[in-house]
């Protein structure tokens, strides 16, 4: 069914737009954790992404998308009262949360954007959240301005120092984790480089650590077998069983590998849109 963009804001030029959609079926059951999967049109890629926010009384959805490939860059032509030619959803097991103390949500790039619905239910909750943000530079954060209305303490780093402090996110979570010692969790929602050395920098404190896989999915129901993942030593799909999952357990090496075995075909892809939407 078309699905309507009510808003679209874009966040960082050429590369990272917010989109706000008409969908009231969705919006009444989405919780955070979930995700759906959208095609830009009959014969598109279907695309995972995170729901970075729902409001039920509105009936709407919250998406935000990175602009790297054929199908995102499909879907960044649209804009407000376009349609999108069909969003599945929710999908997905959504984050399990319960009021336990203090919890630190991480989030790097447009991750950070579904890290903020999962800091938001923890908030509600009555948790503690301490939100730790990072980007290259100043200029492709995220979300910083939401999440300062529902974290008690946002800490936020750039490989440049051009904001907050110089250098990346594990090394503020490490801070935090050797200052705090009732952190209960640590979730992590952002690139697979990032999520798996946040996994590595919460090991030697025995700190729970939620990952989210939602970037290897192709389908989103269970029936491509793409998003399969090795989590304690056993085959899961990013799908169905998540998408988050221990990190302690996600065999990060296969997922790296797995992520760049087409990357050759998505270049291609991506040259002969660019070379038919040129005409």
């Amino acid at each position: 069914m078309p699905t309507r963009i009510l808003h679209k804001e874009v966040l960082i030029p050429g590369k990272t737009s917010k989109l706000v959609l008409d969908a009231p079926q969705i919006a009444r059951k989405a919780q955070p954790g979930h995700f759906v999967m959208l095609r830009v049109c009959a014969t598109g890629e279907r695309i995972p992404l995170t729901v970075a926010d729902a409001n039920p009384q509105d009936g709407t959805i919250t998406i935000v998308y990175l602009v790297m490939g054929k199908s995102t860059s499909m879907l960044d032509t649209l804009g407000q009262g376009d349609h999108i030619h069909d969003v599945c959803g929710p999908l997905g097991h959504p984050t399990h949360i319960e009021q336990r103390g203090t919890v630190v949500c991480v989030g790097g790039g447009t991750g950070i954007a579904a890290m903020h619905h999962i800091a938001k239910g923890h908030a509600r909750a009555g948790n503690r959240v301490v939100a730790v943000i990072g980007a290259r530079s100043k200029d492709l954060l995220l979300f910083e301005q939401e999440l300062r209305l529902i974290a008690d303490e946002l800490l936020i780093s750039t490989d440049d120092g051009s904001y907050g402090r110089k250098g990346l996110v594990t090394e503020l979570l490490r801070e935090r984790l050797e200052q705090d010692k009732d952190i209960f969790e640590v979730l992590a929602v952002g690139p697979v480089p990032m999520m798996a050395a946040v996994a590595e920098t919460t090991r030697p404190f025995g700190v729970r650590t939620t990952v989210s896989l939602n970037p290897i999915m192709v389908d989103g129901i269970g029936m491509c077998g793409a998003c399969r993942v090795t989590v304690d030593g056993k085959t899961k799909f990013a799908c169905v069983d998540g998408p988050e999952f221990d990190g302690h357990a996600v065999d990060f090496g296969e997922l790296r590998r797995r992520l760049a075995a087409f990357r050759e075909q998505e270049a291609v892809a991506m040259q002969d849109w660019r070379a038919s939407h040129e005409q």
